[in-house]
């Protein structure tokens, strides 16, 4: 049977380029039962493919999470995704017959043949910057980009000898660990002049949680960890971009709308968290001055958040008011006590938005006491234990006594109740909801499952 064609070699090697590594995986598992020829040659492709990443992964290792952007919008120094491949080519057709010794496991020499490519890589770079990254775009944002791009490579051997250590810097470094850090930057410096800045960036690209950079900024200096020295430096750089994060996250959680916004309620707690985070870790790593710039950013987006995530609180309250309302009964002449209205509905954007508002205020115990909320956070909690608790009685004594013109509504209505007491972690309290009920009625299974949901 005939084989691939050229124009077939190459249309797939240039398709198979530009699959992510899922899409490889898939289309190598879909090829695997097939005997064909083309088949096989396509599996051949396949293997050579995915040895190639490997050894890219393996040279670039130090640079590849800079090719593309932070998950948390955090300014960091990145480039283009289609600049990689590029790149990996420029480096790898120089000293092609290098490659082999890319694929020995723990080799010295692998390392040593990653870290010349590496400098094959800043030539190329340098050399042939149009092969590299195309002059498309912003060309003064491209000429940044190259310079920047080269300059790093140029540290790629430095970077790499530190990688394996910085989960060690993240937690309690003794001394000797320590002073590795700083004879690793003293070392980039002596490369570049800002040869130290570029290594914590290529650092900082390996660390999904942008705060624990500070970790590493604090301790590159005995003065590192006082706001005056590091304000000065140029490693200011990673505290200026945290609390501008702050920043953005404070104003979209102060333009939170509950009515309007259910849907971005889970993005609001993922805020509330990041926030808390970055302000407590900044507590612990820094001193900041009240009069200084960061020391008021600080306050300021304390002081912000806390006003609103009071507001949330209070519109979790109101909410939970009316998904579950109450109405005046009367009981002998005169006299009326509030009953569960046992009418309302148990689905619906009221419901919605007292679900949605308590799974913020169950989720914001670590924020709350960042912000000070706490105390008002479980005076509600525990408000609202005592009113759904009531509620459910209330509900299940009419039940019982045979008051209810729904059964099956009314029980859904407790079931709500119940769901809103997992929300804010009163468990104990939604299990006895639930054991009270089931002896009234089977619990409606949409709503149990609605709940896993919320």
């Amino acid at each position: 049977m005939a084989g691939l064609s050229v124009a077939h070699r190459v249309a797939l090697a240039a398709l198979l380029a530009r699959c992510p590594e899922a899409a490889l995986a898939a289309v190598a598992a879909a090829v695997a039962p097939m005997g064909s020829g083309r088949a096989a040659e396509l599996r051949m492709m396949l293997t050579e493919e995915t040895r190639d990443r490997a050894r890219r992964a393996r040279v670039l290792e130090p640079l590849v999470p800079m090719f593309r952007g932070r998950t948390d919008g955090i300014a960091a120094m990145t480039f283009p995704s289609h600049v990689l491949p590029r790149l990996w080519r420029a480096a790898s057709e120089r000293e092609p017959e290098l490659l082999v010794h890319l694929d020995e496991e723990d080799s010295a020499s692998a390392q040593a043949v990653a870290d010349r490519l590496c400098q094959s890589a800043a030539a190329a770079v340098r050399d042939h910057p149009d092969l590299v990254w195309p002059p498309e775009g912003d060309q003064a944002l491209r000429q940044t980009g190259l310079a920047d791009l080269a300059a790093c490579l140029d540290l790629a051997h430095l970077a790499r000898r530190g990688l394996p250590s910085l989960e060690v810097w993240l937690k309690r470094p003794d001394g000797d660990q320590i002073a590795e850090l700083r004879l690793l930057l003293k070392d980039c410096a002596s490369v570049h002049v800002d040869g130290a800045q570029r290594v914590l960036e290529m650092l900082f690209a390996h660390l999904d949680d942008a705060v624990l950079i500070l970790r590493i900024v604090t301790q590159t200096s005995l003065a590192a960890g006082r706001e005056g020295f590091l304000s000065e430096s140029e490693l200011a750089g990673f505290v200026d971009r945290l609390i501008a994060g702050v920043d953005v996250r404070a104003r979209k959680i102060e333009a939170f709308k509950p009515a309007a916004d259910l849907d971005r309620v889970d993005t609001v707690i993922a805020d509330l968290n990041w926030c808390a985070g970055v302000l407590a870790e900044l507590d612990v790593t820094l001193t900041l001055s009240p009069q200084s710039a960061w020391g008021r950013s600080v306050r300021e987006a304390r002081v912000a958040i806390a006003r609103r995530l009071s507001g949330l609180l209070r519109a979790a309250d109101k909410a939970v008011e009316e998904a579950l309302p109450l109405e005046r009964v009367q009981i002998a002449g005169r006299m009326t006590r509030k009953s569960p209205r046992l009418s309302a509905p148990v689905t619906g954007p009221t419901v919605d938005a007292a679900l949605s508002l308590l799974r913020l205020v169950g989720s914001s115990r670590g924020p709350a006491s960042t912000f000070g909320c706490e105390a008002d956070r479980k005076v509600l909690v525990q408000t609202l234990i005592d009113r759904l608790s009531d509620y459910a009685d209330e509900a299940l004594r009419l039940i019982n006594d045979g008051e209810v013109a729904d059964e099956f509504h009314a029980l859904t209505l407790v079931e709500v109740s119940a769901c809103c007491l997992d929300l804010i972690d009163a468990e104990d309290a939604a299990r006895t909801v639930r054991r009270r009920a089931a002896v009234a009625g089977t619990p409606p299974k949409a709503v149990e499952a609605s709940s896993q949901a919320a």
